[in-house]
């Protein structure tokens, strides 16, 4: 349940990507606001960080404040980044046993959280982005008229 419903999130999230120039890939509503980029590279590594750092005990090694610097040329490379980790992600949860999802597990900025909380911390976590995601693109076809697809 938990899997279906983070992989949605991201999988919608990178589609927003999808027709885009490097310029509208940056494109930050605001200053201090995040681009389609930064937000796809950040949901990503939090989802990687989450599961396969938090959950199963592997090492990851995320650079939190490069993911909001990112520049992206062209929507292929994250996409292709997610198509790979959208399947590691998807084959160590299969591994992932009920009693693991009970068992607290170290998370970086949260505390002890449970394995099932992790599932749901990086699931909500990745749904507000979708919504960033979003409204960015429809703030983006308001600007760019017709130049972006629906």
């Amino acid at each position: 349940m938990y899997w279906r419903y983070l992989a949605s999130s991201i999988d919608r999230l990178i589609a927003c990507l999808e027709g885009l120039t490097e310029a509208q890939l940056n494109w930050r509503p605001l200053p201090d606001a995040n681009s389609l980029a930064v937000l796809a590279v950040h949901t990503m590594a939090n989802a990687e960080q989450g599961l396969l750092q938090v959950l199963c005990g592997q090492q990851v090694n995320r650079e939190r404040e490069l993911e909001f610097v990112t520049q992206a040329t062209s929507p292929e490379p994250i996409q292709a980044q997610w198509r790979d980790l959208r399947e590691r992600l998807a084959q160590n949860l299969a591994q992932v046993s009920p009693a693991e999802l009970e068992r607290e597990h170290d998370h970086p900025r949260r505390g002890r959280v449970t394995g099932r909380e992790a599932l749901l911390i990086i699931a909500r976590h990745a749904s507000e982005h979708l919504a960033h995601a979003e409204l960015t693109r429809d703030l983006l076809r308001a600007k760019y008229s017709n130049e972006i697809p629906d």
